[in-house]
């Protein structure tokens, strides 16, 4: 348990500037924070997530709100579905609008949440929400679920990229399947 010593560092709490959470969708999905939407496979959560992007993408108020916001760009990524057959289908029949609704190509390289791509992606088309499907597919290939150390720094970086770009984003989980 060696290592390099840290410098003992402390804060007071009247030192900390009091910030009122902004949200995407009150109670469930802030801004620039990480939701973790968790269910058994099958329940419905990728299509609840792209009847929610349906939404945002024509500027509707999401169920149980009566606000109309600006029509938003979403970015989904998904491993379990393809984008022709099922998420594009599923995405127009809740009457979403395609011109708001972005993928991130992973032909080259699969994205993990370290990704600087994703950062890229959310400034360049100014998302307001990100979805990654399932969890276990963005992890990173060299991490392990188990290891709470690899897994840290992964999510760090996500968490550290919805508090600097202002998304929300939102990774879906399954809850009995061994990987996720």
């Amino acid at each position: 348990m060696g290592g390099q010593k840290t410098e003992l560092k402390m804060i007071q709490m009247s030192e900390v500037e009091s910030q009122e959470v902004k949200w995407l969708w009150y109670p469930y999905i802030p801004f620039g924070k990480v939701t973790l939407l968790q269910g058994d496979p099958g329940d419905g959560k990728s299509k609840l997530m792209l009847s929610i992007a349906a939404l945002l993408s024509k500027g509707e108020p999401l169920p149980f709100t009566e606000e109309e916001t600006e029509p938003m760009t979403v970015i989904y990524q998904t491993t379990e579905d393809d984008a022709d057959d099922t998420v594009v289908p599923r995405f127009n029949s809740a009457g979403g609008n395609g011109e708001n609704l972005i993928f991130i190509k992973e032909d080259e390289k699969s994205l993990s949440f370290g990704d600087n791509r994703i950062a890229e992606a959310i400034e360049r088309y100014h998302a307001k929400l990100l979805i990654l499907d399932p969890m276990s597919s963005y992890i990173g290939e060299n991490c392990s679920m188990n290891n709470a150390n690899e897994t840290r720094a992964e999510f760090n970086h996500l968490i550290a990229v919805a508090k600097n770009t202002g998304c929300a984003i939102v990774i879906i989980a399954h809850m009995n399947k061994m990987r996720d």
